[in-house]
């Protein structure tokens, strides 16, 4: 971390806190003897994000800066990073190569390591084609070849080489369908007041919803049947009664309501940010992302 980007006494009092650091193991009533924290951030600290952001903020610089990989409007996207978790995107095998050689070098530098069991390598397909018969040359991490993968999980999202949301569309039903089931379980006595608290608490998040573009009707449908049916059962309402009429009489929102209001909320901070990339997509958003999140609201095919 580079003190000129911390006030001198603000370095010093982090400097003082980790290198004073004592921590203990404990396994079957057993406390472990204690020992220092020698490297890395406090795991769920208030201030960890920031501090590993300033820690590697001269890798991201140095990756923008090769100005190899994958550029939109004259924007550079060839790393997208969120703390530790981190895609490179280039167009050419030689330019991902090129990306992770100053990953590598950077890692040696600082005294850190990927880890390569949790690397893998995904080929995205152009329109109307297909790679999974293309034979992709060897790509290493630490000379450690990376795995080839038709789907992988990013933050929590499912991507894949087709860039269809079908598979992370079934990923949020099936959590939306463990947590209905467990609310109806553990709170089938509650009044009806908690019941509508629970329900708008868990079950409307719809986990990078606003993200979905590409997707089938049928997979689209499943997740409505489903928010459908877990407001049913929480609430004990017959299985074939009105959804538009129970969401109106209980006052929370249908499920076409729920994904146009995560939509526009994603609206809202993308144009409301001042980083150059969400710049970029918030100059894009009104000739396409807004007509989808129409299309999506009002229940129409997507193909």
């Amino acid at each position: 971390m580079e003190e000129a980007k911390l006030p001198p006494e603000l370095t010093n009092i982090f400097k003082y806190w980790y290198r004073n650091q004592v921590n203990n193991v404990r396994w079957a009533g057993a406390l472990s003897d204690s020992y220092g924290l020698e490297c890395g951030v406090r795991q769920g600290g208030l201030s960890s994000p920031t501090l590993f952001n300033l820690y590697v903020d001269d890798l991201l610089g140095e990756l923008s800066s090769t100005r190899t990989g994958c550029y939109i409007d004259g924007v550079s996207l060839n790393n997208i990073s969120y703390a530790d978790d981190m895609v490179l995107l280039s167009a050419s095998i030689c330019g991902l190569r090129k990306l992770i050689a100053v990953c590598e070098a950077y890692v040696e530098k600082h005294g850190l390591a990927y880890n390569t069991k949790k690397s893998v390598v995904m080929v995205f397909e152009a329109e109307g084609k297909t790679s999974k018969n293309l034979t992709l040359p060897p790509i290493s991490l630490n000379r450690v070849a990376l795995e080839r993968v038709n789907k992988v999980k990013y933050l929590g999202h499912m991507l894949a080489p087709d860039l269809r949301d079908d598979t992370d569309i079934e990923r949020e039903r099936r959590a939306l369908s463990v947590r209905a089931n467990m609310l109806a379980r553990r709170f089938a006595r509650c009044s009806y007041a908690v019941k509508i608290t629970l329900f708008r608490a868990y079950c409307t998040s719809f986990y990078t919803c606003s993200l979905w573009a590409k997707y089938s009707q049928k997979s689209y449908n499943a997740l409505r049947v489903q928010y459908n049916n877990a407001f049913r059962v929480l609430m004990g309402l017959p299985r074939f009664c009105s959804a538009s009429g129970m969401f109106a009489d209980a006052r929370v929102d249908c499920f076409y309501a729920t994904m146009r209001k995560r939509c526009g909320s994603l609206v809202r901070r993308v144009r409301g940010g001042t980083n150059s990339i969400l710049a970029m997509i918030a100059s894009r958003l009104d000739c396409k992302y807004v007509n989808y999140c129409c299309s999506m609201s009002n229940g129409l095919e997507r193909q």
